[in-house]
């Protein structure tokens, strides 16, 4: 897996912190919010939401993130569907049990692996943002 300075950033920020709170931290500097305000808006997305059910939390921090940065005429949301596509062709899934194989037993993805590429999918869409 490809990674950034800032995807292992995100990858230290979770050795404290869920997966959606690791994102959002990753990219402080950019939503210009206090660290204890990221922390609260990530705070109900640890084991991802609905505790495994549903979404990836470093996917949800990411697509927190993005609302927050987003200041271009491109919709967040948007961004976002490309995001998880992105994700889901490098993780094999967007479901955070489906990630962690509860069902199948088979993991796909560590939660460091998410936070890593919750954070590359984002500073993809970041990056095409600049160039527009």
């Amino acid at each position: 897996m490809e990674t950034s300075k800032r995807a292992e950033a995100g990858v230290e920020f979770k050795r404290k912190n869920n997966c959606a709170q690791a994102v959002l931290l990753a990219f402080q500097p950019e939503t210009g919010m206090d660290e204890e305000v990221l922390k609260a808006m990530g705070s109900g997305f640890g084991s991802g939401m609905g505790g495994m059910e549903a979404t990836c939390g470093a996917l949800c921090g990411a697509a927190m993130a993005a609302g927050l940065i987003n200041k271009s005429n491109t919709p967040t949301k948007m961004l976002c569907k490309e995001m998880l596509q992105d994700f889901k062709a490098a993780a094999g899934a967007t479901i955070c049990g489906d990630l962690k194989g509860i069902k199948t037993g088979k993991m796909l993805f560590s939660c460091d692996d998410c936070v890593r590429q919750a954070v590359l999918v984002l500073e993809k869409r970041l990056e095409k943002l600049a160039e527009n």
